[in-house]
C-alpha cells in the first residue's frame, strides 16, 4: 500500500545520520498520544488540506488554470513551512522545496481522485510516519 511505502521510506531515512540526529534533537510533544491522535490528523492534515488543496487550489485553478493553480497551491504550501523549519533548525530552502513537492503530489491526488480523501490519507501517512519515527529515535538513542 502507499502508506506502507511511505512508512518504509521514513524508516530508511532514519538510518541517515543527519536525519536521525535531527529527529533525536527535536523536542518531543508533552502528550505524544494526543499529538498523534488529534493534533496531526485534525490540526495539521485536515486544516492544511482544506486550506491548500480545497480552498486555494480550487480558487487558483479557476482563476489561473489547472496547472498554474496546482503550482500556486504547492508553492504556498511549501512556503507555509518556513516558520516550522526555522523553529526546528531545519534548512529553510530544502524544507520549502520538499514540502512544496509534497504539496504538488497532494494536489495531484486531489485532482486525480476528485476528493480530499486521497491527499488527506497520504499527508496523514507522511506526518504520522515521521512523528512515530521521531518518537522511536528518541527512545532508542
Amino acid at each position: 500500500s502507499a502508506s506502507g511505502v511511505i512508512a518504509a521510506g521514513v524508516a530508511v531515512a532514519t538510518v541517515h545520520p543527519r536525519v536521525r540526529a535531527a529527529m533525536a534533537e527535536r523536542e518531543p510533544p508533552t502528550r505524544p498520544a494526543a499529538w498523534l491522535a488529534l493534533h496531526i490528523p485534525l490540526g495539521t492534515v485536515w486544516s492544511e488540506e482544506a486550506a491548500y488543496r480545497a480552498a486555494l487550489g480550487t480558487v487558483a485553478a479557476e482563476a489561473f488554470g489547472p496547472r498554474a493553480g496546482q503550482l500556486l497551491q504547492a508553492a504556498a504550501f511549501g512556503m507555509s513551512h518556513i516558520h516550522d523549519a526555522r523553529v526546528s533548525g531545519a534548512p529553510v530552502i530544502p524544507t520549502i522545496l520538499a514540502t512544496g513537492a509534497a504539496g504538488w503530489v497532494f494536489g495531484w491526488l486531489a485532482d486525480r481522485s476528485g476528493s480530499l480523501a486521497a491527499p488527506m490519507l497520504a499527508h496523514l501517512a507522511v506526518n504520522e510516519a515521521g512523528a512515530v519515527a521521531a518518537l522511536a529515535v528518541r527512545q532508542l538513542d
